[in-house]
């Protein structure tokens, strides 16, 4: 009885993980993205009937062209900066923190508490207690996250996705109940703020954007030169090695959620006493989730976090524009940002993989 020998036919292309390559090298494959981002998006615009030269001159104008539109662009960097710089000390550690959604909102939850309450106090004092309360209230939402991976072992991708809706549907109790304003006419609504409460401004806009850049020097000092900035490399890359070494891992992922989710905490703060001046529904508008585009395609370095959200904000600003100047839709500027991103996301796929042929053999060196 003679068998049959099955074989399995190689596949045409494989991945293979790339030798690591230069500075000079990963600058151009990013360089290249840009520009083929660019030269896509044209394309799109073309295909809708608009001029690409036109439109994206319009992008530019609308975040540059008038005081109030800069003011505008910067006000909009800012909990995105601030979000971003708060996940990217949990994604260090390798904790999938999707939550800063919830944590801003949850932040800007626990400082309007003192602005609806206490709107009398000293300006400066209601202020400092606002910014703590926010910190506070996204730090223990960080932290429930991190107590239920370090005692049962939770997905915390599921876990903090999860938080974001129990904190935004909080929002909702609170301004159809105990927050609602009397003088909303029935209306579902919480009342404005006083001005006391709300963030001064600097050069046209709330200082939101000094706390901002505070934060990124804070921040990468921290996870440069701090000892628990070390651990939390460390706790990243094996929590093996960092036992071994001494370090108490479960200690390191409570302390870093907690302050992952308190510097998202004060993006809360900001959006709610420097922007809105209110606790809404769109608090955070997707902020959250944008946040943890922007910490990864920075390749969580907390300088290249803060141009990267400039970056984005004039893109959202000048989309805005576009859209009221041309008649697009939302949904046109979101494809377009789309388009841009796929390619940018992309090229970091390629910095660390390559596509292989049949029959060829590859892999880092």
């Amino acid at each position: 009885m003679t068998g049959t020998v099955k074989t399995t036919k190689e596949p045409l292309f494989h991945v293979v993980k790339h030798a690591e390559r230069t500075g000079r090298q990963m600058i151009g494959f990013r360089l290249l993205a840009v520009a083929l981002s660019i030269v896509a998006g044209g394309l799109f615009i073309l295909a809708i009937g608009h001029n690409p030269i036109a439109v994206y001159g319009t992008i530019l104008e609308g975040a540059f062209r008038s005081k109030i539109a800069i003011q505008s662009t910067v006000k909009f960097a800012i909990p995105l900066c601030i979000c971003a710089l708060g996940v990217t000390l949990a994604f260090k550690m390798k904790f999938w923190n999707i939550g800063g959604e919830g944590q801003l909102i949850m932040g800007a939850v626990f400082a309007s508490y003192f602005a609806l309450n206490f709107p009398n106090w000293n300006h400066w004092v209601l202020i400092l207690v606002m910014l703590v309360a926010g910190a506070v209230g996204g730090g223990l939402w960080g932290l429930l996250a991190a107590a239920f991976k370090v005692k049962w072992g939770t997905n915390e991708t599921l876990l903090t996705l999860m938080l974001n809706y129990i904190a935004l549907h909080l929002v909702s109790y609170l301004q159809a109940g105990p927050w609602r304003d009397p003088e909303a006419n029935g209306f579902s609504k919480i009342a404005r703020f006083d001005k006391n409460a709300g963030l001064d401004k600097v050069l046209g806009v709330h200082f939101g954007w000094i706390i901002m850049l505070v934060l990124v020097a804070l921040v990468w000092i921290y996870l440069k030169r701090s000892k628990q900035g070390y651990e939390i490399s460390v706790v990243g890359e094996s929590q093996d090695t960092a036992r071994y070494a001494g370090i108490h891992v479960k200690k390191v992922v409570r302390r870093t959620m907690f302050l992952s989710g308190a510097i998202a905490g004060i993006a809360g703060v900001c959006q709610a006493a420097g922007s809105d001046m209110t606790l809404s529904m769109g608090v955070a508008g997707g902020v959250g989730f944008t946040a943890i585009i922007v910490a990864w395609l920075c390749q969580l370095n907390p300088g290249m976090i803060l141009v990267v959200s400039l970056l984005f904000s004039i893109l959202e600003k000048g989309s805005s524009v576009v859209q009221s100047t041309y008649g697009l839709s939302s949904d046109c500027a979101d494809v377009l940002q789309g388009i841009i991103l796929f390619f940018i996301l992309g090229s970091e796929f390629f910095v660390r993989y390559a596509f292989v042929g049949r029959g060829k053999k590859g892999g880092a060196k």
